[in-house]
């Protein structure tokens, strides 16, 4: 397994290489972020551990420049420990966020829960996941449409995965926030119905068929719909 720190404090970033070396990574380190996203762009890693603060280029932008061209894992470290901050980290495009000072071994932990959730492993005698014109091959880790490979991150894959196993069944925020995120989050932030719109817009803007649809006052379903039907779905009358 391939790693990529990028840390301005190059005491801690010299601790993370040498502490995940030891644990069995391959580790490489950049201290700001106009290296980092070089080398995420160009290099194949499998999870990134990247700093908020960095000189030349901060996280969030390194994150958000990375996820328009590759879905490598990202674990974003701050010192910043308001609600605010975290979900900022997320809205950008990180799949986990760690507040300094942290133990060796919670970090550890969260790289291989990175590395396992981004593996999904694929159920034996299916794996294709099949709606409509759309088809997610979950051993590739691809999702084509009519045609067209979507270029979707790690976090939108597993949302739109976790969306296609349950087709038909109203998923609330706060469920898909626990099973993708691993994390329950505050009630008046807005990651999910981010990360729903970035999916949308790859997966449901350029077709013809809608797949994603609110459920006002619910959730979010996946389904195939007639594509004459318009609006989203509201709250059922009782």
């Amino acid at each position: 397994m391939k790693l990529l720190v990028v840390e301005d404090e190059r005491r801690l970033a010299e601790y993370l290489r040498r502490g995940l070396g030891q644990a069995g990574f391959s580790v490489d380190v950049a201290h700001d972020g106009v290296d980092g996203l070089h080398l995420a762009s160009e290099r194949d890693y499998d999870a990134i551990i990247l700093d908020v603060m960095l000189p030349g280029m901060d996280g969030h932008g390194v994150v958000a420049a990375l996820r328009r061209r590759k879905a490598t894992p990202v674990l974003m470290l701050s010192a910043r420990v308001d609600v605010e901050d975290r979900v900022k980290g997320l809205q950008s495009g990180a799949d986990d966020y760690l507040v300094k000072p942290f133990a060796f071994s919670e970090l550890q932990a969260r790289v291989h829960a990175l590395l396992r959730r981004s593996s999904m492993p694929t159920p034996a005698g299916d794996p294709v996941l099949r709606v409509a014109d759309l088809a997610v091959n979950l051993a590739s880790r691809r999702a084509v449409r009519a045609g067209r490979r979507l270029e979707l991150t790690a976090k939108e894959f597993n949302l739109l995965v976790l969306l296609l196993r349950r087709q038909g069944q109203v998923l609330s925020r706060t469920e898909l926030a626990e099973q993708i995120w691993d994390m329950n989050f505050d009630s008046d932030t807005n990651v999910v119905e981010v990360a729903v719109r970035r999916l949308r817009r790859k997966l449901d803007d350029p077709f013809d068929r809608r797949l994603v649809h609110t459920v006002r006052g619910m959730g979010y379903v996946l389904e195939a719909r007639d594509p004459s039907e318009s609006g989203e779905a509201a709250l059922p009358a009782a």
